[in-house]
């Protein structure tokens, strides 16, 4: 039996009937068409499909979608400016080349912009501890963890 689910997505209230089981995941991708988190794994075991509630990270596709009752939910989506400008996280990840195939990238903007909300100037051991659910099969972390250095600097100099 359907029951209703309120929330804040990206900012905007919404209210959406959902079978208990499903996912935050599932409700994301089918019934508001927000495509930007990933199913990878199913598992919550690769981070792709990484997104906030309530500003914490969670795995949206294990997340039990009744859970967000009156919460609010960032998605990679969300954090484009009023005018789509790239948020400083996104542009520093596409400067330092922290995407490659991009399929991890959405799950790993997110975990970042956590990470740098709770600790705007993070050690690399913070960093690579923060994505540590975040699974890449193309970079070697090394340009991920320079990304989210280069995007705390960038917010440092913006404040």
């Amino acid at each position: 039996m359907k029951r209703s689910v309120q929330f804040t997505v990206n900012g905007d209230s919404v209210a959406v009937e959902v079978e208990p089981h499903w996912t935050l995941l599932r409700v994301l991708r089918e019934e508001l068409e927000l495509n930007g988190a990933k199913q990878g794994c199913g598992e919550g075991e690769c981070g792709a499909c990484t997104v906030l509630v309530g500003g914490v990270p969670v795995n949206s596709c294990i997340f039990p979608v009744m859970e967000v009752e009156g919460k609010e939910v960032l998605t990679i989506e969300g954090l484009m400016g009023k005018n789509e400008e790239l948020h400083p996280i996104q542009h520093a990840f596409l400067e330092k080349a922290g995407v490659q195939c991009g399929f991890c990238t959405p799950g790993m903007i997110m975990s970042t912009k956590a990470l740098l909300d709770a600790n705007p100037n993070p050690t690399e051991g913070e960093i690579r501890h923060a994505i540590a659910g975040n699974m890449c099969r193309c970079t070697g972390y090394i340009q991920i963890v320079e990304s989210v250095q280069y995007a705390a600097e960038i917010m440092a100099r913006g404040k």
